[in-house]
């Protein structure tokens, strides 16, 4: 399994950084894709619960959100979040009206998924698009992953007390501490590379990047919590099968949206 995830991340995550990188029609064209695959997968996952959320309002929710923090810099959320809640009554009135006992819940189901999907996930458009976020994004999602290693490799060594037992009994509080140390040493190095490379600005304070990964790896896991608790109730191990040894997208992005969401009020407020 371990050599799986080391493949496919060997794959992937070289991509996102490269897009990253290069960022405007490239990169955010490849995040739209990669929210669409997510609301597919999560609509997936409340149907092996017995509900059916509209797919296609769904999808439509979050192309649109995505779209306009690209085009209009979220502009017109507001109007997109009006489209979105009218086609997803339309659809949840005609699946009562043809016998639906859930419609209601489909209702909520649907307009959560493109809350958490298009809203949340758009951040990493916005974060992209700020002054100097190529260098911020490099920072915030590294970090995150980093965090992530420093959970897995410091539970492994060092981890007896479940954090989580019924959500995810393989995280230990020894893990969650490795992880916020490993994140916030990662937020300071990663704001210290990106000044020498050009990325963020040669005065920008190395505390930022202190703080930054501080907040994120005490707060990102929650992501990870929030699609562990998805992916019980609907009795699956993964969202999906899509990336070898590590799941679905779903799976892959459930702390990098946080990250992305939490990273651009940060820098907002520095």
């Amino acid at each position: 399994m371990l050599i799986q995830r080391v493949k496919a991340a060997l794959i992937f995550v070289p991509l996102v950084l490269i897009l990253i990188t290069i960022g405007g029609w490239a990169f955010n064209l490849f995040i739209i894709l990669i929210l669409l695959m997510a609301a597919y997968e999560y609509a997936g996952l409340f149907k092996k619960m017995g509900f059916n959320p509209s797919l296609a309002a769904l999808l439509a929710g979050v192309l649109m959100l995505a779209l306009s923090r690209w085009v209009f810099l979220g502009q017109y959320e507001s109007a997109a979040f009006l489209i979105v809640w009218l086609v997803t009554i339309l659809t949840v009135l005609i699946q009562y009206e043809a016998g639906s006992r859930d419609a209601a819940v489909n209702f909520a189901v649907t307009l959560a998924g493109v809350f958490y999907i298009g809203w949340v996930g758009g951040f990493f458009i916005t974060l992209r698009a700020v002054p100097d976020g190529r260098g911020w994004m490099l920072t915030a999602l590294p970090a995150t992953w980093l965090a992530d290693s420093g959970a897995y490799f410091i539970g492994k060594w060092l981890g007896k007390r479940q954090m989580t037992p019924r959500l995810s009994p393989n995280k230990t509080w020894a893990g969650y501490i490795g992880a916020v140390l490993t994140g916030t040493a990662s937020g300071l190095l990663l704001v210290l590379l990106w000044r020498a490379v050009g990325f963020l600005p040669a005065m920008t304070p190395l505390w930022q990047g202190l703080v930054m990964g501080f907040v994120l790896s005490v707060l990102t896991p929650v992501g990870d919590l929030l699609i562990s608790l998805l992916k019980r109730t609907a009795g699956v191990k993964d969202t999906s099968n899509l990336i070898p040894g590590h799941g679905g997208i779903l799976d892959r992005i459930d702390t990098w949206i946080w990250a992305a969401m939490l990273g651009y009020y940060l820098v907002m407020t520095f």
